[in-house]
Order: C-alpha cells, then structure tokens, then sequence
C-alpha cells in the first residue's frame, strides 16, 4: 500500500513556519538567496512556508517588521516555529524560546566589533548576543561557525548545519577556459565584496601591485557596493585596480567569464559563497589559509597569507607558471563543487528531520 495518504495528513497537521524576509527586495547579495533558497516554501516541503516581509520600504519597514510584526505573528499563531535566516531575532521574537530558530551565518557582531558599521554594532550586535545566549536551537551555515557559536550560546543548545548548495547563478561557463592563453597580459584578478574594512580589499590591491613590481602586467577588479571605513575612497586611489560597484548579473556574469583568477583577501567570512559561486567559472581561486576557506575550497584553493603581499604575488605568479594550470583548476573546481552540493543535500535532508521533530515534540 502507498504511504501517501500518511504523509498528507502528517503535514496538513504540521505548524507553519514563519520565514523572516523583512530584509528581503533589495540587492540581492548572499544573505538574501539564502532565505529565497534554503528557506523558500519548495525546500522547507511539507511545512506550509510564511515569508514575513517588511510592512513599509526602507529601515523603517524592517525594523518594524523585526520587532513588531513578527513578534505579532508569533504570538497569534501559537504553534507556529519562527526562522530567522537573515538578521538575528529581535528581543520579543526571542522571548519566544524554542519556537524560534535563528540560521546564524557569522558572529563578526560579537567578534569583531571595531569592524562594524553603527547599524550593526547598535542594531544588530545585541540583539545576536540576546538570541545565542538564550536560545535552544541554531542553523548555521559552516562548521566554523558552528564552532565559534559554540563559545557563545548555551551549553545544551542544539547547532544544525544547513550549508547552502551551490548553483550557477550567474549563468556563467567554463567551456572555453582549458583553452585560453596561459600567459594573459594582462593578468586579470577578480574580487567580490562590499567595500569595508572586514572584506580586507586593500590587501588584495597591495597583492596586484606586488604583482606588477615583479613585471608581471595585473588589474583587480572589485565587484560591490560601497561600505563604511573609507575603503572605497582608498582604492579609488590605487593604481592597477577597478572599483565596479554592485552589478546586476549579466554585467557580473561577463566580469567572471573575463577573469583569470577569483581572489579573496576578506579577514574571516561565516562561509564565502562567491568563492563556491565562481568556481562555475572554472577559476582558480586565491584564498586566506585560514578554516573557513579550507571547508568551503577544500582540496581546490590557492593559499596565501594576505598581510605578505610579496609572497601572496610569488605564489600567483607560480600558479599561472606551469603548464596547463588552466585545465587543471578548472577540473579542480567543478570537483569541489561537486563535494560542496553533496555535503548541503545531506545537510537539507537533516534540517527537515530537524523541524519535523520539532513540530511534533518527538
């Protein structure tokens, strides 16, 4: 006999799942296709998914909806579970206890303080330090920052990886890459991030110059938005480097098929989904060796220390040196991909496990 009619009425009684999407209808970065994707009403099946979006546009209408608005609905729908995949849960949402499951994608707010801008030091900061302090259960995006979360939260909270899988969401190919000249003049580095301190981006301009001294012809180029800090204002200033801005995808799409190399110089990241993103490219990708990028490379990256910009430029200039580096990174990367999709299909499997148990008290 079919077990249909079984898991049809198992989630016709299910509670609902309120989704924060409040920071949801601007640019679309990181954070936001990780709500539209992992928390979207097909990956989340058989729960009946609420996305809870601001009430106004603008700071306002967030904040309104983050403390008042999903607050509401939590208090009204009594059985329903609250997620948080973007911002942490405001206060009164977190009063909510073990309804409420934040998917927590770094702790820079608490870490790294003197990095923040006001907004996140003021707004965001606390109200992380409130919810890992108090709450039972977590998501989290790595397995560093599952083990960071661990320093902070309670000793018998639960932390549940959900690593995102990875598409081609910039529609890019590595059909043509094996092929190209091995020896580009010049040689063209690219960079994705919002431009403020903690992406470290005037170490990979430093790393370009280094580059350039060793007569070795390089530009950067630097995809996103403007932050605080002044880094735009720096980079503006040096030479070799391309400051782009935030781009819709069919530019960034053609910024990534022209690339030679992908280059992160970021201090630290909760996960870095552009690297995983660009290897659709068939990039070689240069990256700190530090934990978070070795989960996320594996076996596929590039390591350089971005404080050393002379050593960081020997070890680009070796890379592009032997013969068929193209070839091989390009087979390198779609392995780690391949690795990468399998680990976020298991964990996907054990996330719904996870919210099933929840919901019904097992």
């Amino acid at each position: 006999m079919s077990d249909a009619p079984a898991v049809i009425t198992r989630a016709a009684g299910l509670p609902p799942l309120l989704v924060d999407a409040t920071h949801l209808g601007r640019h679309v970065t990181g954070i936001e296709r990780i709500t539209e994707e992992l928390f979207s009403p097909t990956a989340l099946a058989p729960f009946a998914v609420h996305h809870v979006r601001a009430p106004l546009p603008g700071v306002a209408g967030l904040i309104a909806g983050q403390q008042v608005r999903l607050p509401w609905r939590l208090l009204r729908q009594r059985r329903a579970i609250g997620l948080f995949p973007g911002f942490p849960p405001a206060p009164l949402a977190t009063a909510f206890g073990a309804r409420v499951v934040p998917y927590v994608h770094d702790l820079f707010p608490l870490l790294r303080a003197e990095e923040l801008s006001m907004k996140a030091r003021h707004y965001i900061a606390p109200a992380l330090r409130r919810a890992v302090s108090r709450l039972p259960r977590f998501m989290v995006n790595s397995e560093k920052t599952a083990a960071q979360l661990r320093r902070y939260c309670r000793a018998d909270a639960a932390i549940h990886l959900y690593r995102p899988a990875v598409r081609n969401v910039f529609g890019v190919s590595d059909a043509d890459r094996a092929e190209r000249e091995e020896a580009p003049r010049p040689l063209h580095l690219l960079a994705i991030g919002t431009l403020e301190p903690r992406k470290n981006l005037t170490a990979a301009a430093e790393i370009t110059t280094a580059l350039n001294a060793r007569g070795m012809a390089a530009r950067l180029d630097i995809v996103g938005r403007p932050g605080w800090g002044g880094v735009a204002e720096a980079l503006t200033r040096r030479p070799h480097v391309h400051l782009h801005g935030y781009l819709e995808t069919p530019r960034l799409r053609r910024m990534l098929q022209a690339a030679d190399v992908f280059i992160t110089t970021s201090h630290d990241e909760g996960l870095g989904l552009p690297l995983l993103e660009a290897q659709y490219a068939g990039l070689p990708v240069v990256a700190p060796d530090r934990p978070v990028f070795r989960e996320v490379l594996g076996g596929s990256g590039v390591w350089i220390d971005p404080a050393d910009a002379a050593t960081a430029a020997e070890r680009i200039a070796a890379l592009i040196a032997g013969s068929g580096w193209r070839r091989r990174h390009l087979e390198l990367a779609r392995a780690n991909i391949r690795r990468w999709n399998e680990q976020a299909r298991r964990d996907h499997a054990a996330i719904i496990d996870m919210l099933l148990s929840l919901a019904t008290g097992d």
